[in-house]
């Protein structure tokens, strides 16, 4: 009735220490701007700055936060081995017009002494939000609501997810394919095969996370409610030709 997820219920904030989740916020930063970098190169980048910091700490903190330190992507979902995994179907392929490509992600946020997970559906031509959730936990819940609440808008002709356990989860597939929409999923270790969505994390981070450091779950909430209306209503992009998301997506979603 006061339009919070369900999640924000049950929400603590985790048992770790001031400093880590300081460390951890600065990791945050390191890996938005380079997200090839592993433990050893974060490590060294924060003995540049004058951090000492042992390495095997940044490799457990890395892994609490979900960042995968051998590939180039934030492992926020791990994959499942018992679970089917889809081919790539976009690559060379042009994107033309909305409800053509929707794709998924998840991101780790930082917050005042804890963090919080986000996902999010982008389509891909208009760079549009169509829906977004906030969770404390990696589950499959916050990413089948957020996919439920996309699909009011319509829906694509592909769909598009990494190899994580919470996309390749039979729930989740089962959704996407009962939607009659084709399913697909990133070379394994390839954050550019979805390459617009990593950009809206760097935007919403430089543009809101870091500057506001959220303190509870409810503020993280209402934030994350005006920075995407913010983002799809009021912020052109160039690529769009100084239009909004919006602009597009609703001027076309029936095209």
């Amino acid at each position: 009735m006061i339009d919070l997820p369900r999640s924000s219920y049950y929400f603590e904030p985790l048992a770790i220490t001031d400093e880590d989740l300081e460390i951890m916020k600065r990791m945050d930063k390191i890996y938005t701007d380079c997200p090839f970098y592993g433990y050893r190169k974060i490590t060294q980048e924060f003995r540049n700055h004058g951090k000492i910091y042992n390495h095997k700490r940044i490799l457990r903190l890395m892994q609490a936060m979900g960042i995968q330190a051998l590939t180039p992507k934030m492992n926020l979902s791990k994959p499942n081995k018992d679970h089917l995994i889809f081919p790539y179907l976009l690559r060379n392929v042009s994107i033309t017009k909305t409800n053509q490509v929707w794709s998924t992600d998840i991101t780790y946020i930082p917050m005042y002494k804890s963090f919080a997970y986000l996902v999010a559906v982008m389509d891909w031509f208009s760079k549009y939000v169509l829906s977004w959730e906030i969770s404390n936990s990696l589950d499959v819940h916050f990413c089948l609501s957020a996919l439920d609440k996309a699909l009011r808008s319509g829906k694509p002709e592909i769909f598009n997810t990494d190899q994580g356990s919470q996309f390749t989860s039979l729930s989740f597939v089962n959704k996407v394919l009962d939607n009659k929409i084709k399913l697909s999923m990133d070379s394994k270790g390839r954050a550019l095969d979805n390459i617009f969505i990593e950009r809206l994390w760097r935007s919403l981070k430089y543009e809101d996370i870091y500057l506001k450091e959220y303190r509870t779950f409810k503020e993280l909430f209402e934030g994350m409610k005006n920075y995407f209306y913010f983002y799809n209503n009021k912020r052109t992009h160039q690529s769009l030709k100084y239009k909004t998301p919006a602009d597009i997506f609703l001027n076309n979603k029936y095209n």
